[in-house]
C-alpha cells in the first residue's frame, strides 16, 4: 500500500479528523499532525481577511514534496492537504500528517513535509489588512 495516503488542494473546509484518520497505521509508534490556521495578525497589523490560490501545477507539486518526506524517512503514513479560496479568521488553512514507527522520526518528517510544501508548492495567499493595505505572499510564507 501506498504511504501516501491523502493529498488535496481543496476548496472546501479541511477536517482534521478526515487527516488524522488517513494516517493510522499499526506500524507506526508515531504520528504528528501540524493545523495551520489563520490568525488576527501579521507583521503586527490586524488581518481582516485573506485569500489562497494555487497554479495548476500545485497538486503535482505537493505530491513530488510528499513523496521526498516518504523516501527520506521512514514514513508508515502520510496526508497533506491545503485550502484555497476565500478564509475567516481562524478556518483551517493547511493540515499536515505523518506517521513513522519512532516520535523523533514522526516530527522530524512532518516538519519537512510543512516546510517544504510552504516553499516549494505553487500556493499563494492574499492577505487584506484593517487599514486597507494589502501583500500577496509567494508559498503560503
Amino acid at each position: 500500500m501506498d504511504v501516501i495516503r491523502l493529498l488535496g488542494i481543496r476548496d472546501t473546509p479541511l477536517s482534521v479528523d478526515e487527516v488524522l484518520s488517513a494516517v493510522g497505521d499499526h506500524a507506526a509508534g508515531g504520528t504528528t499532525i501540524f493545523v495551520g490556521t489563520v490568525r488576527e495578525q501579521d507583521h503586527g497589523k490586524p488581518v481582516t481577511r485573506l485569500s489562497y490560490s494555487a497554479h495548476p501545477s500545485a497538486t503535482g507539486e505537493l505530491r513530488r514534496v510528499a513523496e521526498k518526506v516518504a523516501a527520506d524517512f521512514p514514513v508508515t503514513a502520510l496526508a497533506a492537504v491545503h485550502r484555497v479560496g476565500d478564509l475567516e479568521l481562524g478556518d483551517i488553512a493547511v493540515i499536515v500528517a505523518v506517521a513513522c514507527p519512532h516520535r523523533d522520526e514522526a516530527f522530524r518528517a512532518s516538519r519537512t513535509l510543512i516546510d517544504d510544501l510552504k516553499a516549494e508548492v505553487p500556493i499563494w495567499k492574499h492577505q487584506v489588512f484593517a487599514d486597507g493595505s494589502s501583500e500577496w505572499v509567494g508559498a503560503c510564507a
